[in-house]
């Protein structure tokens, strides 16, 4: 891969030319790795639903056209001036946040939000210049939170890039780079449930399938899953859940059946749907005197959060988390071993596959919501 060092490749990329319309197979042009930057070929990547949610532009200032994807496994291809701790042939997760190493978070044992590198949805250019890196007949087309990975190749700061153990199936260990590892780093890292103690998930798609599964390697006796969709129900049963609540099925809130049937509250609760009234209920549904509620999705823009003061001096712990408190570079070659040590399965998340010719197959997948991950091959 050398040979290409410092050169523009030619690649075919899937671009979203504007908001909801299905993806272009397109060649473009990808420049060279600048200061602190890697090119990578991407040989997988999987569909993320924050993929979706930003080409519907459902949340953003749209910004077209632009190159999606940031669930991904790869190998770097070069290097830019100043990267040390990467070189050709490294096989890589990109990641949608970073770590620099440098900042208050990153040196803090109790955060992973670095300041330079945290995720902006809204940035389309690399952070040295302000310019892109893909350009079709000489026009930029936009990065997306710094990986763009529905490319062959791409660039990403050397700060969101974890290498990984060489021997990991690129095509299963990528789904790690984004969702799983945030509803699994949610569980262990931040609610902390004790072998057996109880545990609410809230939303079972594939953070909260993946907070199950965290719930299930920690030893919890109960885990409680709360869906809308009863069709979830039966495949939650492979990532630990063993009880199923529709709130729908009841006429009164969902933390009220919960606490009867738990004898005043479950131990933990995870919510996983960016729904601020699942936010409360997986607040209000965990035991006084040392409950905790971890909020893991996002609300949209205009929520407000609203429970009585005494939940709080009742000794119930509220804490949120982003990306499940890991550190991508320092944290992810772990997690990655956590599957290579059979302690984590990742296939169950994996329920469908296309060539990336066909990666619109993926979006209506995700859109009809069929399945959890779909795998996008680049080079079938």
């Amino acid at each position: 891969m050398s040979s290409t060092a410092g050169q523009v490749i030619r690649c075919k990329a899937a671009v979203a030319w504007e908001a909801g319309k299905p993806l272009v197979i397109e060649e473009v042009e990808v420049a060279p790795p600048q200061v602190m930057e890697v090119r990578l070929k991407i040989l997988v990547t999987s569909l993320c639903h924050t993929d979706v949610y930003f080409w519907e532009a459902k949340g953003q200032t749209p910004l077209f056209p632009r190159i999606f994807g940031h669930e991904a496994g790869g190998i770097v291809e070069s290097v830019g001036e100043g990267v040390t701790d990467l070189q050709p042939g490294d096989h890589v997760l990109p990641v949608f946040t970073g770590e620099c190493k440098e900042c208050r978070h990153c040196k803090s044992e109790e955060s992973n939000m670095c300041d330079l590198l945290r995720i902006n949805t809204d940035r389309g250019v690399m952070l040295s210049d302000n310019k892109s890196r893909f350009s079709i007949n000489g026009k930029p087309v936009y990065h997306f939170v710094g990986t763009s990975t529905f490319s062959e190749y791409t660039v990403v700061h050397v700060g969101c890039v974890a290498k990984i153990n060489p021997a990991a199936p690129l095509d299963k260990v990528c789904v790690l780079s984004c969702g799983i590892s945030t509803g699994l780093g949610a569980t262990l890292n931040v609610a902390k449930p004790s072998k057996g103690s109880s545990v609410a998930i809230f939303g079972l798609g594939a953070v909260g399938l993946a907070a199950a599964e965290g719930a299930r390697i920690a030893g919890a006796a109960r885990i409680i899953g709360i869906d809308l969709n009863p069709k979830r129900f039966n495949d939650a049963k492979k990532f630990g859940v063993t009880e199923f609540l529709n709130p729908k099925d009841h006429d009164k809130p969902i933390q009220e059946v919960i606490a009867e049937m738990t004898d005043g509250g479950v131990d933990r609760s995870v919510e996983c749907t960016g729904n601020v009234n699942a936010m409360i209920s997986a607040f209000e549904c965990v035991h006084d005197g040392w409950g905790v509620a971890v909020l893991v999705g996002v609300p949209n823009k205009d929520d407000s959060f609203k429970t009585h003061p005494v939940n709080l001096l009742n000794e119930r712990t509220l804490k949120g988390t982003f990306f499940g408190n890991y550190k991508p570079r320092s944290d992810l070659p772990s997690v990655v071993e956590k599957y290579m040590n059979k302690e984590l399965e990742v296939e169950k998340f994996i329920t469908h596959e296309v060539p990336f010719a066909e990666i619109n197959k993926a979006f209506e997948y995700m859109l009809s919501g069929d399945g959890l991950r779909c795998i996008i091959r680049m080079d079938a």
